[in-house]
């Protein structure tokens, strides 16, 4: 089953081989993995994440889903990524992320995109939680987590080692019944 998922302005579609190159076009940016575990993108790294991706995509049972972001009447071609991964130890919990190119950032599409990542998890994936780590130093990846409706839980002090130095991480989450609250009754100026 290919996955594809529509949004207002967006297209959440299965990777493709050829979107290696525009994975490398963004992810070779060091601003943009700079709150990443990857380090800057080399052609190779690139093509072996989409197929990473692709091959994901036939696993049974699928625990991970990794999108492509394409605009809607667009050329199809990727300007981000946007994903879901399930718990190994519990599929009822998921992780989200997304990714975009700099051209794309301002736009809203992260948070369009994260959007319809929670839909598929709660309305489609029937999850129960579903939660995302960040550095707290991303504030507008904060800002677009807490705008879908997710809640900060923790702030773990210097937890992980990443790209040389301790960072913090900051975990927000949303259960089932939040997302379902939220998605019925949206707040202002979303």
């Amino acid at each position: 089953m290919r996955l594809e998922l529509a949004t207002e302005r967006l297209i959440l579609r299965e990777m493709i081989p050829e979107d290696w190159r525009a994975f490398y076009d963004i992810h070779r940016e060091p601003a943009v993995v700079r709150y990443l575990t990857q380090d800057v993108a080399t052609e190779d790294s690139a093509r072996e994440y989409v197929e990473r991706a692709i091959a994901s995509a036939r696993e049974e049972p699928r625990l991970t889903f990794d999108l492509a972001i394409t605009e809607r009447g667009g050329n199809g071609e990727l300007v981000g990524r946007c994903g879901l991964r399930r718990k190994d130890s519990e599929p009822r919990i998921g992780e989200i992320w997304y990714v975009l190119s700099p051209a794309c950032v301002g736009r809203g599409y992260a948070t369009e995109a994260a959007r319809a990542m929670l839909r598929l998890a709660f309305a489609e994936l029937a999850l129960h939680r579903i939660y995302a780590d960040v550095d707290p130093r991303n504030l507008r990846s904060i800002r677009v987590l807490e705008r879908i409706g997710m809640r900060r839980e923790a702030h773990f002090v210097q937890d992980v080692w990443i790209k040389g130095e301790w960072c913090d991480t900051m975990m927000l989450g949303i259960l089932a019944h939040e997302y379902h609250r939220v998605a019925v009754h949206p707040r202002a100026g979303d």
